[in-house]
Order: C-alpha cells, then sequence, then structure tokens
C-alpha cells in the first residue's frame, strides 16, 4: 500500500510506511467484523448502572414477585461494579457521580437482599452521599440534585421520584419532587415549544407519567382549582402515553426513560395502564446475561453511517437498508416531518438532525462508487432508476433539515424552535454536519433554500466560536475536562466537516484555520489529544483530531496529525486493540462508550494518511 506524498513528510513514510499499513489493514479488519449478519453496524453500547437501577426498580413496582430473578441479578450487578470510593458512575469505567449514585443506592434499598455485601455496598454509598452533598439529609439531597440540572426538570424529577418510590427521601418524600405540569400535553403540539416545557422535547412521556404520580401522591389543596382540572384532563391525557409507545415497548429504544415512565405509572395507582405490559416487555428483552441494563438497544443508523464515511465505501445492500431507516410519516413522538433519519433501526428511534446528515452523507459515497460501477460495467438504465430513488430520498432528507433549522441558524438535534434547554439547544458540530451535507448533494430543485441555509449556518459557527478557536459540542463530553465539556471533539467534528465543503472555501477557511491552530494547542507531548489541554489522551480524540488536521491542511497542522497518528499506532497495538472510554452523552448527560467509536475514527485517520480507499 503506498502513502501519498503530498499528505505526509518524507520522514515519516520512511520510517513508518509498513507499520502504517499493517494498522490499516488491522483496523479495516477490525472494523468490518463488527458488523452484523445483515451487512450494517449496530455496535455495543457500554452497561449502565443508572439503567439497571431504573429498571429493577420498574420491574419491582409492577411485580416484585413475578419478576424476582431479574430484580436480584440486577441487584448482584450493581454491587459488583460499584466504585471504589463507594459511588457508582454511568459506566463501569467512569467517575461516581451523584444522581447515579443516588440511583443506585435507593434502589439497593428497595430491592437489595439482606445479604452482608448488599449491607455493606448501601453504607458505603451513604458515605460517599455524605461526602458529596454533605448530609443525608432527604431535603439537602434534593436541592444538590435540582441544582445539579437548574431549570432543566427531564432528570432532577425523576431521580428524586425513584428515591421517593424506594423509600430514601424521609417523610413528606413526594413533597420534595416537583411538579410536572402534565396536563400541558393537552394543549396542542405545534404549541409546545412556544410554551416553554420544563423538560425537553424528547421527554414527553416522562412529563404525563411523573407529573400524573406527583398529582396523585401529592395533591394540591382540596380549594385549588388545579386539582380539579388536572384530575378532568387525564383521562383525555392518559391514552397519549399509549400513543407515543413504539411497537418496541421502549420509549427512545432507552431503558431509563422506559423505566421512569413504567415506575411512575405503578406508584401512582396505573399498573393496569395500557402501556405497562409492552414497556415491561422491553424491559425484560433489554437485561444482559450479566444483570446489567444499558442506556438504549443499539445506535445502528449511526453507527453504520460513521462506518461508512470512514471506510469510504457503501455496499448496495447496506444503503437499501439505509434508504428504508428514512421516516416517511409524522413521527408521532416528537411530531417531526417525513425525511429524517433516527440513530437506530428500531421502532423506538426519533429523527434527528446527526443521523440524517449521517445518512445523507453515507448515501453520497455510494452515488460515488456506483458511478464509477456504471461507468465500467454500463447498465445506465438500472443506474436512472436507483438515482431516481436515492435522489427522492436525498432532497426530502435536506429538505427536513432546512425546516429544522433554527432562528440563530444553527441545528438542534430534535425539534425546531426548543431552546430553552441545553438539550434542545442549537449545536455547532451538528450544524457543520447539516452543511456537508447540503453541499455534497447540492440538488437542484433545494439551491435557494441551501444558499440560505448556509448563510445562516456560518453565521451561527462564527458566533460560537470560543475566542480560542474551539466550538463545544452538545452530544458528547469528558469527564476529566473543564466543565466536563469536550472541545478538542466538538472542534474536530466541525473543521472535519466544513473542509469537506471546497466550494465554500472562501467563507469557511478562517474558521477552518483557527480551529485547526486550537488543536494544535491541545496536543500532549506524545502527540496524544484529549478532551482539553488538561484531559488524559484517548484514541477517540486523538483519532478525530488527527483526521481534522490532516483535512486542514498546512505544514504545521500535517506535522501535528502525524504525531497524533503514531500515538495511534502506540495505542491501538498497530490496530489490533480499541479501548472505548466514556465520551458519549446521552439524553440528560448520561455518560456511555460505544465499541465502534475507538475503530471507526482510527480507521478514518488512518486512511485520510494513507492512499487506500
Amino acid at each position: 500500500m503506498k502513502i501519498k506524498c503530498s499528505v505526509v513528510s518524507k520522514t515519516f513514510i520512511t520510517c513508518m510506511s509498513d507499520r502504517l499499513s499493517i494498522a490499516l489493514v488491522n483496523t479495516r479488519a477490525q472494523l468490518l467484523a463488527l458488523r452484523n449478519e445483515a451487512g450494517h453496524w449496530e455496535g455495543e453500547l457500554s452497561s449502565s448502572a443508572l439503567s439497571t437501577a431504573t429498571a429493577i426498580v420498574a420491574l419491582h413496582g409492577v411485580d416484585a414477585i413475578r419478576h424476582s430473578g431479574m430484580i436480584h441479578a440486577g441487584v448482584r450487578w450493581l454491587v459488583a461494579n460499584q466504585n471504589v470510593d463507594g459511588g457508582w458512575g454511568d459506566t463501569t469505567i467512569s467517575k461516581s457521580n451523584l444522581s447515579t449514585t443516588l440511583l443506585c443506592w435507593s434502589a439497593l434499598y428497595l430491592c437489595g437482599e439482606g445479604a452482608e455485601d448488599v449491607k455493606s455496598s448501601r453504607q458505603r454509598a451513604d458515605s460517599w452521599i455524605l461526602k458529596q452533598a454533605g448530609s443525608l439529609d432527604p431535603s439537602l439531597i434534593a436541592k444538590a440534585v435540582t441544582a445539579r440540572y437548574g431549570k432543566d426538570k427531564t432528570f432532577s424529577v425523576p431521580i428524586l421520584m425513584l428515591c421517593t418510590i424506594c423509600g430514601t427521601m424521609g417523610e413528606g418524600a413526594w413533597r420534595r419532587v416537583l411538579p410536572l405540569p402534565f396536563e400541558l400535553a393537552a394543549m396542542p403540539r405545534s404549541w409546545f415549544g412556544a410554551i416553554g416545557l420544563p423538560v425537553v422535547s424528547y421527554a414527553l412521556p416522562a412529563l404525563i407519567a411523573i407529573g400524573y404520580t406527583r398529582f396523585v401522591n401529592a395533591p394540591p389543596a382540596w380549594w385549588n382549582p388545579m386539582r380539579w382540572l388536572r384530575a378532568a384532563l387525564w383521562w383525555r391525557i392518559s391514552p397519549m402515553l399509549k400513543a407515543l409507545q413504539p411497537s418496541s415497548g421502549g420509549y427512545l429504544e432507552a431503558t431509563p426513560l422506559t423505566s421512569f415512565v413504567t415506575m411512575a405509572l405503578a406508584a401512582g395507582g396505573e399498573k393496569t395502564h395500557a402501556c405497562v405490559p409492552l414497556a415491561v416487555e422491553f424491559l425484560q428483552r433489554s437485561m444482559r446475561a450479566d444483570g446489567s441494563w444499558p442506556i438504549d438497544t443499539n445506535l445502528a443508523t449511526w453507527g453504520t453511517t460513521l462506518s461508512v464515511k470512514a471506510l469510504g465505501v457503501l455496499e448496495p445492500v447496506v444503503k437499501e437498508w439505509l434508504l428504508g431507516q428514512q421516516y416517511r410519516e409524522v413521527h408521532p413522538f416528537t411530531n417531526a416531518a417525513p425525511g429524517g433519519w433516527a440513530w437506530t433501526d428500531l421502532p423506538g428511534g426519533v429523527p434527528d438532525a446527526d443521523d440524517t446528515s449521517g445518512a445523507l452523507i453515507a448515501l453520497a459515497k455510494a452515488e460515488k462508487a456506483e458511478d464509477t460501477e456504471t461507468r465500467r460495467h454500463g447498465d445506465a438504465e438500472r443506474k436512472r432508476e436507483e438515482d431516481t430513488k436515492t435522489l427522492k430520498a436525498v432532497e426530502a432528507g435536506i429538505t427536513w433539515l432546512l425546516d429544522l433549522q433554527n432562528r440563530d441558524g444553527g441545528m438542534p438535534t430534535f425539534c425546531r424552535g426548543w431552546g430553552a434547554l441545553p438539550f434542545d439547544r442549537s449545536t455547532p458540530e451538528i450544524t457543520a454536519h447539516a452543511l456537508l451535507a447540503w453541499w455534497l448533494w447540492e440538488p437542484e430543485a433545494l439551491d435557494e433554500r441551501i444558499e440560505e441555509g448556509t448563510k445562516a449556518a456560518l453565521g451561527y459557527l462564527r458566533r460560537v466560536q470560543s475566542q480560542e478557536g474551539a466550538w463545544t459540542p452538545l452530544w458528547f463530553g469528558n469527564e476529566h475536562a473543564k466543565e466536563e465539556e469536550n472541545p478538542v471533539y466538538g472542534t474536530a467534528m466541525v473543521v472535519g466537516y466544513l473542509t469537506g465543503t471546497p466550494k465554500l472555501a472562501d467563507q469557511t477557511q478562517g474558521l477552518i484555520q483557527s480551529g485547526a491552530r486550537y488543536l494544535m494547542r491541545m496536543q500532549k507531548a506524545d502527540g496524544g489529544f484529549g478532551g482539553d489541554a488538561n484531559a488524559p489522551a484517548i484514541i477517540e480524540e486523538t483519532a478525530v483530531a488527527a483526521y481534522a488536521l490532516l483535512q486542514a491542511g498546512g505544514a504545521e497542522a500535517k506535522t501535528a496529525a502525524l504525531r497524533a497518528v503514531q500515538w495511534l499506532l502506540r495505542e491501538t497495538k498497530d490496530g489490533t486493540s480499541f479501548p472505548s472510554a466514556p465520551i458519549g452523552l446521552y439524553f440528560a448527560r448520561l455518560w456511555y462508550h460505544e465499541k465502534l467509536y475507538p475503530v471507526i475514527w482510527t480507521m478514518q485517520a488512518l486512511r485520510a494518511v494513507s492512499s487506500g480507499p
């Protein structure tokens, strides 16, 4: 395999070409081996202490005897995976945090047996919470949880509800669970962004179920008109939970959200609610052999589009699968228009901007490969038919993204105009991702809209780039970085996407170069990258930074990129070892790691520095 002299120095070619070639072959083999039988990538999400705690509490609330085996297995897993300091993190390699520790601590009080190791586990958790919250007093714990999430009630209210159900919040505990205005769900869906719900756009089932159980267990005074209004509206709102539930039973395919809804209904006297049986089946199906639960079933669409971009090839069978994942009807969960893609191929997915952009870019890879194949072998008629089908899907996807764009020019994840809470705001890495998708295709019918959208998006990216040249992402973080953010990942992704739009070079070059300079300042002496200057280097961040610097161009950036590639060769043992790190952020800032990430991004970086396809 030859190495491009235009990309790397002659010294690197001389010293590293054989090793790079071997690592590239190994990494490609690793990534291809991670495909499922259908030919695409499902990936493997980390097991989650938080998910496990919520699942066993939900199953206990529905029927503790019937589900005793699963509850017992979950308890054993929690005890076995407690951190040395007495707390729990979101993954088995995450730092302890207050939210997850409170959930696990409470779950063990409700579901734990009298075994000595369970008692010891609870006592160690007592000590950790005492140190972190300053007291085991329920009112102080409630204040600490509320303060952690601020005005966003998406996660603080469910945490306190679970603690209350488990009996760890003392007398009058339901009064410490802030009320959620579930009656607002009766309003037209188009109003939700404007009325400022206290939960994010994708948490409507939690708003309804938790709001109702809080109302039932701590109702307003009898003379308060809201008491009578809410009671009257429940019979109208209650069926929405079933209407929002996918056929798999899992809201968003997520164990925490499904568990919170289930335990809320059980605690509110609604064990026989129509959505409970399917939710329980989902939880049963989602439990792993070791007694744990992941935060979500899979990220199949996301993992597949990332893999396609890294390999540079979209196989026909995967292309058909990907086209089949596009939504062609209004989505009942977020009321999203047709045209988008979700992170998963399962029924609980919801269309979002990042996955829609990823799918469009992956389809562009297929289009390029198919053009070459047609020139070689003919069959132009078949190609025209496939082109028509693909172009219709592409135009629908690009239109969906343009319609989603916020007034500030940035792209949100799920819903336009829900910018009041952090996880509903515009975010730079998704904005740049959409730009790349638009300009890889440029369908003539959408020329004017793409021009307008591009102008707004670039304006947004200029405004939110820090003085240092960094962009902070929404869906990725780093526990070891300042504010647990990940500006290295965010900046690398924006730079990488913008370099793929050469027609915009006059407008993007300044953004790209300032981003590249920031990345070079973040590089460590050994060549690696962490989430920021102080976070330890990991494979995922080093790989995305190396790719971005290679694409940015310039001698200094290339030299930094090659140092990062050398780091990758060492740390991956020439493409044979890929330990993953918890840099992914799920709904409500839940940490996760994904088996595919280090392999995908290493493949992308090695391919960029080589001449391989």
